[in-house]
């Protein structure tokens, strides 16, 4: 039988021929990191059990700040700074407060690439799988343990062909897109299982595409969801990693699927996730009507120059709607770079939106944008969990959706003349 790609990515990394589902295998990390939050548990356990020479490759090994960037509690100093020093001392890499959104940082620097191994301390590094990698969040013991040894260990998981039919039309978008997979699958319906995505609207998705849809693997219970790289993602890639980069060895001719899933998108219209579950997917004209006190754009999963020009178009010759609080976070500094430079910036300050340095934002539950009791939030981000942006009720939404929603004053669907 054939492989599929997250077997042959194992057992690429495990010096094996080829690994089968259920079996347990030792593999090479070609990255490891760990972020603010955490990173500082991971040098406490590197101090206590592996003694002065703490970490097998630094120039494989980073930190990543993006939590709580600046540091505006005590713990999240405290934390930052503990790492900041274990890099000094050990020459481990250190993305700081200003880089961004680690998993998002390590594709801009070439470090994440097709066929990769990559782990750290975050539940969405598995976003990854956009460009071909294997990402994976893991807990601070095993990243330690990685951070110490370049290995860890891993169960083959199976594997879930997801075959996307039809045209992505206007204005339904990456992330409609995404939430009708999430809807359609479930909180469990890929739980503990890899997600390969076909069809030509998957093909023609741009890396800010890939990445949305990619990010909420974790909301569908999967290990990782992967998407065979573009030429355009290569040549990226390419040139952010300094050398050519070939598209890896993809899934065989009569791999072994534990199912194959269709989703028709054809007729697809704006989605939106009901507070609670990222998988209380329903159409934004079921919604509509809803007033709305804040909105949100940012995180891992939309916080690209891609979605805030769709931003940006959605609020054109509008303004945010008095009452509303619009806040938009860029991923990372490159991203703000290019908002800068193309006057997307004073395009949404003069619509009124708050602009705020790159970062996780109020996804963290830690930067720009909690809510409190009784708040109507759209956000962009990938979860929707009372506590995880504040103790309001929050839908989770496309940046278009959140800039029609931002002007009107409540939930709207975007038409095809906002997209």
């Amino acid at each position: 039988m054939g492989q599929t790609v997250i077997e042959k990515i194992i057992a690429a990394h495990a010096g094996r021929k080829a690994v089968h589902p259920g079996e347990i295998v030792w593999i090479d990390l070609d990255v490891r990191s760990a972020r603010d939050f955490g990173g500082a548990n991971v040098v406490g356990h590197l101090r206590r059990h592996f003694g002065a020479q703490p970490v097998a490759d630094p120039r494989r090994t980073a930190f990543t700040f993006d939590c709580v960037v600046p540091a505006n509690t005590i713990p999240y100093a405290e934390n930052q700074h503990t790492c900041r020093s274990f890099a000094r001392e050990t020459g481990v890499g250190l993305y700081d407060v200003d880089a961004g959104i680690g998993s998002h940082v390590m594709i801009e620097q070439g470090l994440a690439l097709p066929g990769t191994t990559v782990v750290g301390t975050d539940s969405h590094l598995n976003l990854l799988g956009a460009v071909g990698c294997f990402g994976q969040g893991m807990g601070d013991t095993d990243i330690a343990f990685g951070f110490a040894t370049g290995r860890t260990w891993f169960e083959v998981p199976e594997t879930i062909r997801v075959d996307v039919r039809g045209e992505l039309r206007p204005p339904a978008t990456a992330k409609d897109l995404t939430l009708a997979l999430v809807g359609q699958l479930g909180s469990k319906g890929a739980l503990g299982q890899a997600v390969e995505l076909y069809g030509e609207a998957v093909d023609k998705l741009t890396l800010a595409e890939r990445v949305t849809l990619c990010s909420m693997a974790t909301e569908m219970g999967a290990i990782v969801a992967l998407v065979r790289p573009s030429p355009e993602v290569l040549a990226f890639l390419s040139r952010r990693a300094g050398h050519p980069v070939a598209a890896p060895a993809w899934a065989d001719e009569g791999a072994g699927y534990a199912r194959t899933e269709v989703l028709e998108i054809d007729r697809l219209r704006p989605m939106i996730s009901l507070p609670g579950s990222p998988s209380k997917v329903v159409s934004v004209a079921d919604v509509a009507g809803t007033p709305v006190d804040s909105v949100f754009v940012g995180s891992c999963t939309n916080g690209r120059l891609h979605d805030f020009a769709q931003l940006a178009r959605g609020l054109r010759g509008r303004r945010v709607a008095p009452g509303v609080m619009a806040k938009a976070v860029p991923a990372t500094r490159e991203v703000m770079t290019a908002l800068l430079e193309q006057g997307l910036v004073e395009a949404l300050h003069a619509a009124g939106v708050i602009v705020s340095n790159a970062g996780c934002g109020g996804c963290a539950s830690g930067q720009i944008g909690m809510t409190g009791k009784g708040e109507v939030q759209i956000s962009t981000s990938n979860r929707n969990f009372r506590g995880k942006q504040g103790m309001g009720e929050t839908y989770l939404a496309s940046p278009l959706t959140a800039a029609v929603s931002a002007a009107a004053g409540r939930i709207t669907e975007p038409r095809r003349a906002d997209a």
